[in-house]
């Protein structure tokens, strides 16, 4: 049996560590009650296990526990987040803020609120991938309700200055929102210095199941007011109605709890893996760097290259390496990556893209084969091409 690609796409998905495995699977069998039956041991073990779990992650990002709303991912909290604000607050404001780098989880319920009468302002990157304040300063508006910037991008790993923008927004009295779910356990978070009003987090990023995430909503002053998306057994606050998800809730708090105890050893580490990538990478010509060159996630490497089809690089790739041309949730999209194009890389050089998405399994070791596949691939490729 062949051995299997060496897995770089940690930004779309992560294995569940097994040590968040191990936690999880006695919810699945023997402690299975619903969390919402009062009246007998069995709901009183799940309901203890998620009390836990909501704790863990209120700690995180230094929230309170009736501060955090469990929902399916990032998607869902981004969707009550966005949609949640515009309803409860349409009648102090249709103006909406975001930017051309977010995730289609932002983009599209930004687009779906348009359609509904709306407006919504899109603001652009810096070539390397940054917001420019003073240009969001300056969209601004009186009937402004909320912005949102998401704190460490998908694709090209750049973090935005939350706190500069959270201070901008606050003195404004403007609701701030950040999807958060690529820097959760990655980079220090805290609601409370950085000004932010809604967060949307995930599980799957960090070695945790796929299936749950959750939404901080501020309840502090200035509280935030929220309209829930998903109507029924009144769950969460009345927030997000549905039964909880008691074995995804604990495995969600285990690696929250994980990645926060390595996060400073594991970003220093991933730091070294990308620069070495890199540092091997740039041998060739004519490669081109995507993003800020350190304000970006530690296990974040994303490069376009020149003379050669990004289609058929990827395909000769994929025996020896598992990486992507973008983000997962826009591979169907037959179109060059929108954060890319955002940056001003030229049409060729988009379609011609790589991330590398080095994980918590990932070695030396593995990194230095994958530079050495990439490097001799993308010279037999150029061959090719230059032979036409």
């Amino acid at each position: 049996m062949s051995a299997r690609p060496i897995y770089l796409d940690c930004h779309a998905t992560t294995p569940v560590d097994k040590r968040v495995l191990e936690v999880m699977i006695p919810y699945f069998t023997e402690h299975f009650g619903n969390p919402a039956s009062v009246n007998h041991l069995y709901g009183w073990e799940t309901e203890a296990a998620v009390k836990q779990a909501r704790q863990i992650i209120a700690d995180a990002i230094n929230a309170t526990p009736t501060e955090i709303i469990f929902t399916s991912g990032a998607t869902e909290a981004n969707n009550l987040a966005i949609k949640g604000v515009a309803e409860a607050y349409f009648s102090q404001g249709r103006h909406l803020i975001t930017v051309a780098t977010e995730h289609h989880a932002v983009l599209d319920p930004y687009d779906y609120l348009q359609s509904l009468g709306f407006e919504v302002t899109l603001l652009g990157v810096k070539p390397d991938g940054l917001i420019d304040l003073t240009e969001l300063e300056e969209a601004l508006r009186p009937d402004t309700i909320l912005v949102s910037v998401m704190a460490a991008n998908n694709e090209i790993g750049v973090l935005q200055p939350l706190a500069e923008i959270g201070k901008i927004c606050r003195d404004r009295q403007i609701l701030f929102h950040t999807d958060a779910a690529q820097a959760l356990g990655k980079i220090p978070l805290d609601v409370e210095e950085m000004n932010i009003d809604l967060m949307s987090l995930t599980a799957h990023k960090i070695y945790g199941p796929k299936g749950i995430g959750c939404l901080y909503v501020r309840r502090r002053q200035p509280r935030v007011k929220i309209a829930p998306q998903i109507h029924g057994g009144g769950q969460e606050r009345g927030i997000r109605s549905g039964t909880l998800y008691t074995p995804q809730i604990v495995g969600f708090g285990a690696a929250v709890k994980l990645a926060l105890s390595e996060m400073a050893t594991e970003a220093k580490r991933l730091t070294q893996l990308r620069d070495r990538l890199w540092n091997q990478l740039s041998t060739l010509d004519n490669i081109r760097l995507n993003g800020h060159p350190t304000q970006r996630l530690p296990g974040n490497l994303n490069v376009s290259i020149d003379g050669v089809d990004g289609q058929a690089l990827l395909l000769a790739l994929q025996p020896t390496m598992a990486v992507s041309s973008g983000s997962a949730c826009t591979s169907t999209r037959i179109e060059p990556s929108h954060v890319l194009k955002a940056l001003g890389v030229p049409e060729n050089l988009a379609y011609a893209s790589l991330r590398f998405g080095i994980g918590r399994f990932n070695t030396e070791a593995e990194i230095d084969q994958v530079a050495q596949e990439a490097i001799a691939t993308i010279k037999v490729l150029r061959r090719v091409v230059s032979t036409r």
